[in-house]
């Protein structure tokens, strides 16, 4: 089990990318609320703490996770089970802002907190390239529950395999994830797999914090 825990600084966040999760797509929102936003991150910055833990299966798990997730995983030599966090302290700073019904701030610290949960598992990502750059490996895009068809009640399979070493992230009898801001998933390694473009043509779950991105 690979465990870590980072700073905010580590994340290499940018006003942009909170932009973009707040669906200025391309574009800078007025002063205000770029004001707003420099607000939220300065609170934030000196105590966030995300975390990302994974471990490497050399079989494939149980999962019913579907063609689409299953055709990028194929010609793995193992199998990367990962979560990461923003963690419990953001989750309880997220409540406080909703018990002050500071609206604005509520919808930034959302946007703010769904981009730490991303930016920790791409920091998730390149810590595992390293670790796998010596066999000359390569890592396949990672997938989640509640995406491609993985139905998110798998969550119930997934979670038990880190035998409670979880980063602190629980689930709730709905395959919900506490702290909300929280990734999980499945990542392939081998000499030949690759990281591909999101092939949203594939799927047609609308929502998908991928399709955003490319778009």
């Amino acid at each position: 089990m690979t465990e870590k825990q980072l700073t905010y600084d580590d994340l290499l966040i940018t006003p942009a990318h909170v932009y973009e999760q707040m669906g200025y797509h391309g574009e800078q929102p007025d002063e205000a609320t770029r004001s707003e936003v420099s607000a939220v991150i300065g609170e934030v910055r000196p105590w966030l703490r995300p975390q990302f833990c994974y471990f490497v299966s050399r079989e494939l798990p149980a999962f019913d996770m579907g063609n689409i997730i299953l055709r990028q995983l194929r010609g793995s030599e193992a199998y990367v089970l990962f979560i990461c966090t923003s963690g419990a302290e953001y989750e309880r700073y997220q409540q406080r802002l909703k018990e002050q019904a500071d609206m604005v701030r509520i919808f930034i610290a959302d946007a703010l907190g769904s981009v730490v949960a991303e930016r920790c598992a791409d920091q998730m990502e390149q810590h595992l390239q390293q670790s796998i750059d010596k066999l000359r490996w390569h890592h396949t895009n990672r997938f989640s529950p509640g995406y491609c068809g993985w139905h998110v009640s798998q969550q119930q399979l997934l979670f038990p395999l880190f035998q409670g070493h979880t980063c602190g992230v629980s689930l709730t009898e709905s395959s919900l994830m506490l702290p909300i801001k929280s990734v999980s998933g499945i990542i392939g390694v081998g000499p030949d797999v690759r990281h591909l473009d999101y092939t949203c043509g594939l799927c047609n779950f609308e929502k998908c914090y991928k399709r955003k991105r490319v778009k």
